[in-house]
């Protein structure tokens, strides 16, 4: 471990963190004055990656530069199986040839986060494919359907009478098997995932190992503020996406989410982010720290160059918006400190009803502030000064009240 004290080290460990089990016994491993051994699995079910899934990593960079070893573990034989979590559908299995493709696109992309000199990319077919059906059929043994069907989404599927296949069961036992495999001392995943991290410690025992401990980390909302970042929903930001796009996207996120994204993907400290928060409260743009929060990603995926690069052309394209010089300058009234766009839109008569911006707001019509508006529910607080766009020729200069 670093020069931090056990104190510190656990403070930045639980930063963003969901729940950890068990602290305890983590406390005991870090301890021990040696490298952990810390687990994340990613299936590679998609070519890219996407900020939601450097939550996971950043969590491993963070604990890396303590001085604990990554194990980054490409489930290429999992893969094949499908991860049944969250889904209320049998998930189709990818072949092994798009497996593999995805796999590499993996490995290309997860330097830009974790330290390679400290980070081991391990695939579970490894161990998986030298396994026979004697050897699968003892590791179902393990397991009763009575505690499979405790897990939430495989409950739900079978009050349904929806299908499970057996195959699906297999899943979950083969996670908790990589941690046998791996000797992991604590495993990361995501809070849809502890059914299954819990697994890894069951496997352990069942194995003889010492139980890994587990850190569970938030799903990161995409753009619209209110689902998980997925490509499947187009609300992601790829962290192969070109510098001005990256940039473009975050600038778009709401002012809420706006923090979330601080504190799960930014590397500044927290200290830094309480004064931000103090300082926009105090009546600071939250644009403002937008762009460090932007201008801190695009150079981590690609350059400070980049970074600088996007921001001038970001800045252009609001400037050269062709704003109009006589643009109206409107007062709307806040109830209860603070305004939701599509009312603060009716009330400057951008729009002819609260429906007809709602409905603007989800075909990417609406912009306050050069930023396009994702999500109907965001609400602007009173005090606040913004320039609206509806389409390409409404506009007014708004000051709520």
């Amino acid at each position: 471990m670093s020069e931090m004290t056990q104190t510190d080290a656990l403070d930045l460990i639980r930063r963003g963190a969901n729940e950890l089990l068990i602290e305890a016994e983590l406390k005991q491993k870090l301890a021990l004055n040696r490298p952990l051994r810390i687990k994340a699995g990613f299936d590679p079910t998609a070519p890219d990656l996407h900020l939601g899934h450097t939550v996971l990593l950043n969590k491993m960079r963070q604990l890396q530069d303590l001085g604990h070893h990554a194990l980054f573990l490409i489930g290429d034989f999992t893969g094949m199986i499908g991860d049944p979590t969250g889904k209320n559908a049998t998930r189709p299995p990818l072949t092994r040839e798009q497996v593999l493709e995805n796999a590499q696109s993996y490995r290309d992309q997860v330097f830009k986060v974790l330290d390679p000199e400290k980070t081991e990319i391990v695939f579970n077919s490894s161990w998986m494919d030298e396994f026979s059906a004697v050897d699968l059929i003892r590791l179902a043994a393990t397991h009763t359907v009575a505690q499979m069907l405790e897990r939430d989404d495989f409950s739900k599927r079978y009050k349904n009478s929806q299908p499970i296949a057996i195959h699906e069961f297999i899943y979950p036992l083969v996670q908790g098997y990589d941690s046998v495999a791996l000797k992991a001392d604590l495993e990361l995943g995501g809070t849809d995932q502890k059914f299954n991290l819990l697994m890894g410690r069951e496997m352990q025992r069942h194995y003889g190992q010492p139980a890994q401990c587990i850190l569970t980390m938030p799903l990161l909302e995409g753009l619209d503020g209110a689902n998980k970042m997925s490509k499947s929903l187009n609300n992601y930001i790829g962290i192969t996406d070109a510098p001005q796009e990256m940039f473009g996207k975050l600038m778009s996120i709401s002012d809420v989410l706006m923090w979330r994204y601080l504190e799960l993907l930014s590397f500044r400290s927290m200290s830094d982010i309480a004064i931000w928060r103090a300082e926009v409260e105090g009546g600071r743009n939250p644009r403002d720290v937008k762009v460090l929060l932007a201008q801190e990603l695009v150079a981590r995926f690609h350059s400070a160059q980049d970074a600088e690069t996007a921001l001038s052309e970001f800045e252009a394209r609001f400037r050269q918006g062709a704003l109009p010089e006589n643009m109206p300058e409107i007062n709307v009234v806040a109830s209860g400190g603070n305004i939701a766009v599509p009312q603060l839109l009716k009330q400057a008569d951008l729009v002819s009803s609260t429906s007809e911006a709602m409905r603007m707001i989800a075909q990417g019509a609406v912009k306050l502030d050069g930023e396009r508006v994702n999500d109907k529910a965001d609400v602007i607080e009173a005090g606040r000064v913004v320039v609206a766009q509806v389409g390409k020729r409404k506009f007014a200069r708004i000051t709520v009240q």
